[in-house]
Parts: C-alpha cells; structure tokens; sequence
C-alpha cells in the first residue's frame, strides 16, 4: 500500500489565504496533522485548519517549537513527534502536515518529512505551496516587494543582526523573519545602513491582535517572534527606473 504526507501551506494566520488547492488536500487526507508546542495551546496552523476540517480529523502533535537551547531535548522531541506522524500514516495511508506559511520555506515540515521517510520506506512526499508572510504584509502594508531587476533578499534573525546588516547593506528588498526578540537590534541595525526610511513590520497578520507598523516606530521592546519586516529596495528614476 502506498502511503503519502503532504505538506500543507495554510498561510500566515488569515483563513481566507489558504488555497482551494490546500484545502482539498486538508479533506482528501485520512487525518490532519498540526503541530503544537509542549504547552498545549492551539497554534496558527490548527486554527486554520479548522475552519476547513472537523475537529475529530485533526490530530495534534507536540514538536519542541520553542526548544533552542537543549539540542538533546530537541532533538528527542522530533524523534517522537516523527513516530508519532509515522504511526499515523501507517495507519490511514495519508497524512496532511499543516504548517504555517509555505511547507518550503523555513518550515517544520521539512525536518518531519526527512524523519518520517526514513521510518516509513517509500513514503511519497508531496507539498501545497502556501502564501508567506511577505506576501501577507505586503499586500496589507502597500509595500512593493520586487520591482524590474531589483533581488529579493529574505534573512531569519535567528542567525543575528550581522547577517541582516549585511543583507541591507546590498541591493534590493530585504525581507527578516523571527526578528520580534531582536527588535531593538534590528532597529539599530536599519538606521546605520540607512534603511530605516519606507520599512515596516508586522505581527499576528490576519489575526484579532494583527499590528502593522511603520520600522521607525521600533522603540527596541521585544516584539512577537513570528514578527516579519519588510525593508524596500532604494528606488530613484521614477516609474520603471530598474527594468
């Protein structure tokens, strides 16, 4: 019997972003699989999902979300969340994994496919692309990813502010994820490259408690961790200066 997991991206927090395409795969699987941190509160992705899926079809499974510091730990808690999902697919042949945004872009389904396909040979992997952050803030703020030939450049701050600065010290936008704990550093880190100017930053996009803000606004308190910032390319020559 052929068995298959699929990654499913449910967007950003918004309900209404997720594809027609990523819910039909949420109903055609055997069961629906949401990720949950040890303290049990429903996340983004699950309350996503259920606005598409009964409840009985979804199953949560605790991954160590919040766990960066004991490797052991962490590493213990993806072993038995990846038995668990393995379990499951032997069991109903097809598993969805709803993940926030896009299952291929800093995704926790990406550790969990590689998991699950070792101990369940000949798995089938499959993905729904789902709508990013960027995409969401963009569209919510007014401001223009990419335009003509300008590079899009997207940093996790989980690396530092050093990568980031030097992303802003390039060409075109530049797009940081998980920065909400660094915000004071990354405020810094825009005016000294001069990027401060048209920047903007959102959290909970979609959601009761969205915020969306202008960059200048940063007064270096911590911010949500899933926080995104959006920094435009530097554009001069008017309408069409980069094609």
């Amino acid at each position: 019997m052929s068995r298959k997991l699929t990654g499913v991206g449910v967007g950003p927090g918004d309900p209404e972003l997720v594809t027609v395409k990523g819910v039909n795969a949420l109903r055609a699987a055997g069961v629906v699989v949401v990720p949950v941190m040890d303290t049990g509160e429903r996340g983004r992705a699950e309350a996503t999902v259920l606005h598409y899926v009964p409840e009985e079809k979804v199953v949560r499974v605790v991954f160590a979300l919040n766990e960066r510091s004991d490797r052991s730990r962490r590493e213990a808690a993806w072993d038995a969340a990846g038995e668990r999902v393995a379990e499951l697919l032997r069991e109903h042949g097809s598993v969805a994994f709803a993940t926030i945004g896009d299952p291929n872009v800093y995704s926790t389904f990406t550790y969990l496919a590689q998991t699950v396909a070792a101990l369940v040979p000949g798995t089938v992997v499959e993905t729904v692309p789902g709508i990013t952050a960027m995409q969401d803030l963009a569209a919510r703020s007014g401001a223009v990813l990419t335009e003509g030939t300008e590079p899009l450049t997207l940093v996790p701050v989980t690396a530092g502010a050093a990568v980031l600065k030097d992303a802003l010290n390039g060409p075109g936008t530049v797009v940081a994820y998980k920065f909400g704990r660094h915000a004071a550093e990354v405020a810094e880190v825009l005016r000294e490259t001069g990027r401060l100017e048209g920047a903007v930053w959102g959290a909970a996009l979609g959601l009761e408690s969205e915020s969306i803000r202008a960059a200048a606004d940063l007064d270096g308190a911590p911010l949500p961790y899933l926080s995104t910032l959006i920094a435009p390319a530097r554009r001069e020559g008017g309408r069409g200066g980069k094609l």
